[in-house]
Parts: structure tokens; sequence; C-alpha cells
């Protein structure tokens, strides 16, 4: 009996496994902003739904605040495909976080003024009275007010982002929703300082200076890397303290 032929290394996968790859990949990305911005927009109707309610006004719109998520999670997965988005990487992290809210803003604007837009014409209306209509019969108050909780919302996000790809993607929600002082040597400050240390020292040596056994960037990555990998229980808070002062 003949044994089964092996697959050749180089060779590529099949386009079916390629093309799910790509698809879980986009939906990891899409997944983070549509929840947040999914139990945002929510919470903003539900303290809007209590205003109402003390005149006895019904008001729910569940469903609206779910596509409005949807659209956000969308727009922040095209953006993030742009190549300007990472202009400021490596800037201060008011920079970045300013600079992709601001982005980020401006693409839910025009797509919502685009989906506005198609409900006009789908209701009969011309292009050319599209103009028209913004100005005399379009609810602009109702429209800015979601922009401006949508440009909070985006702020909160981004800081949150940006945060957690500084200290290493997965490491916020550690310190945030795992992590336990009796579990740990370190503090969350004491760790967060590290992490810090650890930035700016990539930051300011090449990969070959850090590689180069003996060197003081070397010898400062090993110590840091300890210190991070340290066991519960073992001494070494006062060397993190003394080098954080």
């Amino acid at each position: 009996m003949m044994s089964p032929v092996p697959a050749t290394p180089g060779a590529p996968a099949p386009f079916w496994r390629r093309a799910s790859q790509w698809w879980l990949v986009q939906v990891k990305h899409v997944l983070p902003p549509t929840i947040f911005f999914f139990f945002g927009f929510n919470l903003i109707l539900f303290t809007r739904w209590m205003t109402l309610q003390e005149y006895g006004i019904p008001f729910t719109n569940f469903f609206a605040a779910t596509l409005l998520a949807l659209l956000v999670g969308k727009a922040v997965l095209v953006v993030d495909n742009l190549r300007f988005m990472r202009r400021f990487d490596g800037a201060p992290l008011i920079q970045p976080i300013l600079f992709k809210s601001a982005i980020y803003w401006l693409c839910v604007f025009v797509f919502r003024l685009a989906e506005f837009l198609v409900h006009f014409l789908r209701d009969g209306g011309a292009l050319d009275d599209f103009p028209n209509f913004l100005v005399a019969q379009f609810s602009w108050p109702r429209f800015l007010a979601i922009q401006i909780w949508l440009m909070v919302l985006f702020l909160v996000y981004v800081t949150a982002h940006e945060l957690n790809t500084l200290f290493g993607d997965g490491e916020l929600p550690r310190l945030f929703l795992r992590w336990h002082s009796s579990e740990a040597k370190l503090t969350r400050r004491q760790r967060i300082r590290l992490l810090a240390r650890l930035n700016r020292l990539t930051e300011a040596n090449p990969v070959e200076v850090i590689s180069e056994k003996g060197s003081p960037a070397h010898t400062e990555l090993v110590g840091i890397l300890r210190e991070l990998a340290a066991r519960p229980g073992e001494n070494g808070n006062s060397r993190v303290e003394q080098a954080n002062p």
C-alpha cells in the first residue's frame, strides 16, 4: 500500500482556509469597538429613557443603537487599514489618541450623513434636494448630540486601545480583570513602571545594541525581564523602586 504523499512545505494554503483566516482576523478586529459602543450607546439611550419616562414620553431605540454600534465597528475596521493612521505611532500618547479619535469621528460623521442620504433617496427625494433638506428639515441638534457622545466614547476607546498596545496586547485586561495582589510580586504601579522602562529601552536602542551581551542596554533588558518574570514572594521590590524613583 502506497503511503500518502506529504504536503510540500512551501505550498500555499487552500483558498478557503486563507479566506476563513482573513475573515476571523477581521471579526476579531471589529468585535472590541462594536461591543464597547454597543454598551456605550445603550447606556446613553437608557439615561435618555429615564429622563423621558418622568414626563410619560415613550422612548425605545435599542435596534438603532445596535446598528450604530455595528456602523462604528465597520468604520474602525476600514480606517485602521489606512497608512496615515500610524502617523503618530511612537509620539506622546495624547497625539495618537486625539488624532485617531478625530479621524474615527469624521468617518462616522460622513457614514451617518450617507445613511440619511440613502433613506432620503429611498423615500423619493432627489439628490439635488438633499442640501435643502439638510438645511430646512434635518434634525441637527439630535444629530450633533449623538456626535458629541461619539467623540467622548472614541476618546475613551482609543485611550484604552493605545494603553493596551503600549503595555502589550492583552496586558491591560489582565491588569484590570485578572490580576490579584496576593498572586504577584509586583504591584500594579511597579509593573506599569517596568513596562514603561521596557518601552523606553526599545525606543532608545536598536535591536543590535540590545542583543549585544555585556552592553548596558542588554543588562538593563535582562534585569527588567527578570523582574517581570519573578515569582510571588521573591524579593526585588526594592530594586524596582530604586530603578524607578
